[in-house]
């Protein structure tokens, strides 16, 4: 795992993060616009696309503080490696853990971010929104954690 958080960001790799706490997982739910890419809003998770020059792991501490404002974090696990909704993008998908709370830091992006059950995340088919292929590999992990299905 730690060649991977090591690995320089490009600006095309994007990292995020299923933050878990207190076996709870967070969502936001993200609305873009037409001018940026796409007119839709999506249940997603925290995180975000590289900067040139920084690490994977820096991008994904910086898009976690930025999106939620949460700081102290700890990276559990290498999840995978999915494609990105944006042609060319690659995500990489990692289990974070925290005690802190998350914080509406971009309310221009975001309406909120909340907490949700391991298994509504889950079962619930809005939460596939931002990327069908990347739930999938997520649920195929926390399926696999002790205590969940």
């Amino acid at each position: 795992m730690q060649q991977i958080l090591n690995r320089p960001g490009d600006g095309i790799l994007c990292a995020v993060a299923i933050m878990l706490k207190d076996g709870k997982i967070l969502v936001g739910h993200r609305h873009y616009t037409k001018d940026k890419w796409k007119d839709i809003s999506v249940w997603t998770i925290p995180g975000g696309r590289s900067d040139v020059g920084e690490t994977i792991e820096q991008t994904l501490r910086r898009e976690v503080a930025e999106e939620v404002g949460i700081k102290n974090f700890t990276i559990i696990d290498f999840i995978g490696e999915v494609s990105g909704a944006k042609e060319g993008d690659v995500v990489l998908i990692f289990h974070c853990e925290t005690v802190e709370d998350a914080t509406l830091m971009e309310p221009e992006k975001f309406s909120e971010w909340k907490w949700v059950s391991v298994d509504e995340y889950i079962t619930e088919e809005k939460y596939s929104g931002f990327n069908p292929t990347a739930k999938q590999k997520i649920v195929k992990y926390l399926s696999g954690l002790p205590g969940e299905k």
